[in-house]
């Protein structure tokens, strides 16, 4: 039904595109950066285990994961999560994205408060964000979003707008944390000369790349929000 709607497919095409490139400059800034090797010659999983110990975090682990690009910080087993390319590799990138995963540990270690705040959020995003989608398109089904809608039609998408919104706001959450942990990579990478200047150079490049992928996901998802929420103003500015 909104596929013949032109707001709603500029919003999509938008939202493609706004995310689709800044996933193709992450991935085409690690490979470029993978292939400069640091002249310190440290591994990924040496490098953490560094930042971690220096940090009193003796008691988070480092551990390789399969897949590409799948780094992240486990805070439940308070885990350092790194793929092979990072874990085993002495690239700028390597050591880069095995700095910024520590980040997050550090962060976790000392109670950040974005970080606090995104924790708490995760039961009900996970709840909205699977249950307010359900309920948009059950509205869009029973017309919620047209000016003849009945009234359940719109409680129903409005419950859903809702939901959706936790989701939204969760990402917008995750940036301030994203953002604090490369600040905190990039500060140990130069402040205890893992990389020289050059290279701290390209490890900006990496982590600078990587930030715009949640700034994008957060602009198209706060698009779609606000694309629903202009249709149901709409329905009942026609009533």
């Amino acid at each position: 039904m909104y596929f013949n709607d032109p707001l709603y497919l500029l919003v999509m095409i938008a939202g493609m595109i706004l995310v689709f490139v800044p996933q193709m400059w992450v991935k085409n800034t690690v490979a470029q950066f993978l292939e400069v090797r640091t002249g310190r010659g440290r591994s990924g999983r040496e490098v953490a285990q560094s930042i971690l110990a220096e940090n009193g975090l003796v008691n988070v682990a480092v551990q390789m994961v399969d897949g590409e690009l799948s780094d992240h910080y486990d805070p439940a087993e308070r885990a350092v999560r790194l793929s092979p390319a990072i874990y085993q590799g002495t690239s700028v990138a390597s050591v880069a994205i095995a700095a910024h995963e520590c980040g997050h540990a550090i962060q976790h270690a000392k109670g950040y408060y974005p970080v606090v705040l995104r924790s708490a959020m995760v039961p009900a995003v996970n709840f909205g964000s699977s249950l307010g989608p359900m309920l948009i398109m059950g509205a869009m089904m029973l017309g919620g979003f047209s000016h003849a809608a009945p009234s359940l039609a719109i409680t129903i998408a409005w419950a859903g707008v809702i939901l959706y919104g936790l989701a939204v706001a969760f990402h917008f959450v995750t940036l301030p944390v994203e953002l604090d942990a490369s600040g905190r990579a990039l500060k140990v990478l130069e402040t205890q000369s893992y990389l020289n200047r050059e290279e701290l150079s390209g490890a900006k490049k990496v982590l600078t790349a990587a930030a715009f992928t949640y700034i994008a996901t957060a602009m198209y998802a706060l698009m779609q929000l606000l694309y629903y929420v202009f249709r149901l103003m709409g329905s009942r500015r026609d009533d």
